[in-house]
């Protein structure tokens, strides 16, 4: 009898993970030795996880769907866990690969291990060394317990390393988001979205602010609300509001302050489209995310990570990033309009083909 084709599960929990899944599912879909299987955990639900979103991506409607959906890490995490293990133990995959560093990630690898099935992490090696962050706790256990490695850069390879990881499971790739960028370039560069909020290139900031250091506390979001503020003084202020962030502004009467600013633009969070469409066309980005440290970096646009740490320290090293406290972003801003502001080199291997190398590593294994 001939050899059945080996099934690779790709797990994704919400739309970044669909970004990363995205390359990687059209790369393992050219081949003829494996099946991809999307398998969408439903960990965070969201309504904008639409036809449209997918169709942008050019992927089908997930194949598996967990519906989690939302609550406590436990509750994710135990939730993921059990309807994950049915899904396995009905027909176990050969391979299951997980991206990112959400509570799905995490469940899901412990699953397949139970069940003695290989495990591939892509985005491996990330460490911001504050595990107060439920994600670095995630990333220790999905990467202490995976199979195969993929890391986006040489400091992940060193961090795996160091915690004991057998170089021969450690394959640099590079970073998966650049094949997502590059994937839908053509609909970023073609879409306007600044015409919407009468602004023209190169005259704005894109503010993204959403962590729970940042936002769940009134003092210190009351200075992130003043620093906003001064910095709109000297240059347009788009805000996409994180419906976490809004909800705080209005708990502590920040809301019509912030939103009465003239210069001060506030709207709903943004498509991947839009929003890059923006980005790539800004002065400067102020975020506490963690990709958006990479796509700064990838475009030349100066960054602002409004956090202590950053699991993506390549992005200072390299790129266009630096490590902002709360207190003096309008400062920061002001170095960059005037010039004071390094500017940044791609990291090796970030040139849109991480997808391919990855398949390429696969196929070894598999």
């Amino acid at each position: 009898m001939p050899k059945e084709i080996p099934v690779i599960h790709l797990i994704a929990a919400a739309r970044p993970n669909f970004m990363k899944v995205a390359p990687l599912y059209h790369a393992l879909k050219r081949e003829e030795w494996c099946t991809p299987v999307l398998v969408h955990t439903g960990q965070h639900y969201d309504d904008n996880m639409s036809a449209t979103f997918l169709r942008d991506l050019g992927l089908p409607d997930p194949d598996i769907h967990l519906n989690v959906g939302s609550g406590s890490h436990a509750e994710q995490t135990a939730g993921v866990m059990l309807a994950y293990e049915k899904v396995c133990l009905e027909k176990p995959p050969d391979w299951v690969v997980v991206v990112g560093d959400v509570n799905s990630t995490l469940a899901c690898t412990i699953t397949a291990k139970k069940l003695h099935l290989p495990v591939a992490h892509l985005e491996a090696g990330l460490r911001s060394r504050d595990r107060s962050m439920p994600e670095e706790i995630n990333r220790i256990v999905t990467d202490a317990l995976s199979d195969l490695l993929w890391t986006p850069s040489p400091d992940a390879d060193e961090n795996l390393v160091k915690e004991g990881v057998s170089e021969e499971k450690i394959v640099r790739v590079g970073n998966i988001m650049m094949d997502s960028y590059e994937m839908l370039r053509e609909k970023i560069e073609a879409e306007q979205t600044l015409k919407t909020f009468n602004l023209d290139p190169q005259t704005y900031a894109v503010v993204t602010l959403h962590r729970n250091f940042n936002v769940d506390e009134q003092e210190n979001l009351s200075v992130l609300v003043g620093q906003l503020l001064a910095v709109s003084e000297s240059i347009a202020v788009l805000f996409p509001v994180h419906p976490r962030t809004r909800d705080r502004l209005e708990k502590y009467e920040f809301w019509e302050k912030i939103n009465s600013a003239t210069n001060l633009h506030l709207t709903e969070p943004l498509g991947y489209v839009p929003f890059m469409s923006l980005v790539r066309q800004s002065s400067l980005v102020i975020t506490d995310s963690g990709g958006i440290q990479e796509e700064t970096t990838y475009l030349d646009i100066p960054c602002l990570t409004v956090r202590n740490n950053t699991e993506r320290p390549i992005t200072i090293s390299k790129g266009t990033n630096r490590l902002v406290q709360p207190d003096a972003i309008a400062q920061a801003v002001s170095d960059v309009l005037q010039g004071n502001w390094q500017r940044g080199v791609r990291p090796e291997l970030w040139d849109g083909r991480t997808a391919d190398r990855v398949a390429s590593s696969l196929r070894e294994v598999v």
